[in-house]
């Protein structure tokens, strides 16, 4: 009799584990679309406007490998001191940076799936079963209690007696992952953090073109200020001389108020010029992750728009994509989206758990470690999805639209790319062309000016000859200045929409 009961325990056994071995067979199957990452052609050269002729002494783009710290290319070592902060300063990046970190928790969630649970436990209870209930009709019900006394009808005149139950033990739990469902979470889930990188690196490269930009901002805030101030100066020497003239009975009191009038006007810039220059120095103070006014004493002392190189490395067409984060991030989402179609389309097959407890049961202490006191449980279990109200159908349309949407937003990402490109390429050379016009404009206002000064002062030419001069050299310096500006500030955004200036501190 023994031998045959050790006979059916090696029989259930055996099925035990061809039915395993069968089950993690169909573990290795993965429904839904596996991802292959979109093809994109790009062009064999950059767009933008052709080479400049070799007379035009302009700033053009080559086909060469661009510098990650491009900002170096300007020669301002204050501008780079300012650039090699941003990665660990500046508050946007250290958002992006969290965030980062909650999409690798999220990964690691998931890929806790693929590992069965384990859990131990121990209780104690003292428990009393109702005398009318489902113990009540037990056979010797209140005898199994352990209550004293006569018995009517197999229980106990005094009815079931209070009992304690003393249990510890391991229970255990793994989902089969038949049809990849897991798999296919895992996959999303590293897809999921690796397009939060690419937005983190995508903050980033955002912030070290601001810093740069705002720097160039400021240092032709700073030189409109030093024009404005030289043209007050040059007011005042006019203004000088036509009291002089008036006081000498050359000249009339109108030639002294129109002076006037000219220092006054130029000098009212210089207030909101000195505003401009607070606020920029607080633009970086910010982005940086300081307070207000913090950078001042670094950055108030008047320096010259950091200039442009003579050539610019742009890299070729075909790295754009493998550089920008924005692009690489919409890959990785278009990546998520994919793989989750496998976890909806998973949810119309069967799922099969094993489940298992181990543990030891007494109603007395005394007895709760003792080897007759164990107890276990194990077997599978099988869950078919019969009817769901269409909910299921439903889940996996809505991921099969996320999906589209993802792939058409990748496309518009790497499009938009190409704008960005052509564009920035197209805006700093036309810049530079206008102010290669605005150059000489200056020197012939400067010597316009001279001219009617010296007219005005032999007598020749009134004194609105020598004011129409003054503002237009002022009007003409003003625009230099700003073309100056926009120049360097456009060889910034150039940058940006090539994607550069990540790799130093995030690289792959």
């Amino acid at each position: 009799m023994h031998g045959m009961t050790n006979g059916k325990r090696g029989g259930a056994l055996a099925k035990w584990s061809v039915a395993l071995t069968v089950a993690l067979l169909l573990g290795g199957c993965t429904v839904g679309p596996d991802f292959t990452a979109p093809e994109w052609a790009s062009p064999s050269s950059w767009f933008g406007p052709p080479k400049p002729k070799a007379n035009q002494p302009l700033s053009y783009a080559v086909a060469q490998p661009i510098d990650p710290n491009w900002w170096e290319l300007f020669h301002d070592p204050q501008l780079t001191g300012l650039e090699r902060r941003v990665a660990a300063e500046n508050l946007d990046v250290q958002v992006a940076a969290v965030r980062f970190e909650e999409s690798r928790q999220q990964l690691a969630n998931a890929r806790a799936a693929q590992f069965p649970t384990l859990s131990a436990n121990a209780s104690y209870t003292r428990q009393k079963p109702s005398n009318n209930g489902i113990f009540a009709a037990a056979p010797d019900a209140a005898g199994a209690s352990g209550a004293s006394g006569s018995t009517t009808g197999g229980l106990r005149a005094t009815g079931i007696q209070p009992f304690n139950v003393y249990q510890t033990g391991f229970d255990a739990a793994w989902e089969i992952d038949l049809w990849g469902s897991v798999r296919r979470s895992v996959e999303s889930a590293t897809a999921s953090s690796q397009a939060a990188e690419e937005a983190r690196r995508s903050v980033l490269l955002a912030s070290l073109a601001e810093v740069a930009r705002d720097y160039i901002l400021l240092r032709g805030t700073q030189t409109q200020l030093q024009i404005a101030r030289d043209n007050v100066h040059t007011a005042q020497q006019s203004l000088q001389l036509t009291q002089q003239r008036a006081a000498g009975g050359v000249t009339t009191d109108l030639d002294v108020a129109n002076a006037s009038a000219q220092l006054r006007t130029t000098a009212s810039q210089i207030p909101s010029l000195e505003q401009q220059e607070a606020t920029l120095i607080n633009a970086l103070s910010l982005l940086l992750g300081q307070g207000p006014n913090a950078l001042r004493a670094e950055l108030q002392s008047a320096k010259p728009v950091p200039p442009v190189p003579p050539t610019v490395p742009v890299g070729l067409p075909s790295d754009l994509a493998r550089r920008r984060p924005d692009i690489r991030q919409a890959e990785a989402q278009l990546h998520a989206a994919t793989a989750t179609i496998g976890v909806a389309t998973a949810a119309f097959y069967p799922s099969v758990t094993l489940t298992g407890s181990v543990g030891l049961q007494a109603l007395n202490f005394d007895h709760a470690f003792d080897l007759n006191s164990r107890q276990y449980a194990l077997g599978p279990g099988i869950t078919i999805p019969l009817f769901q109200g269409g909910q299921l159908r439903a889940q996996l349309h809505l991921t099969e639209a996320q999906q589209q949407e993802a792939a058409i937003n990748y496309q518009k990402t790497v499009l938009q790319a190409w704008h960005d490109v052509d564009n920035a390429l197209t805006a700093y050379q036309a810049e530079q062309a206008r102010r290669e016009q605005l150059t000489q404009a200056v020197a012939e206002n400067r010597r316009a000016l001279g001219l009617a000064q010296s007219r005005y002062q032999e007598g020749v030419a009134d004194f609105l000859t020598v004011l129409d001069a003054e503002r237009s050299l002022l009007a003409s310096q003003q625009q230099l200045a700003d073309s100056t500006t926009t120049v360097s500030a456009n060889l910034v955004a150039l940058y940006k929409a090539l994607g550069g200036g990540w790799e130093t501190d995030m690289p792959l």
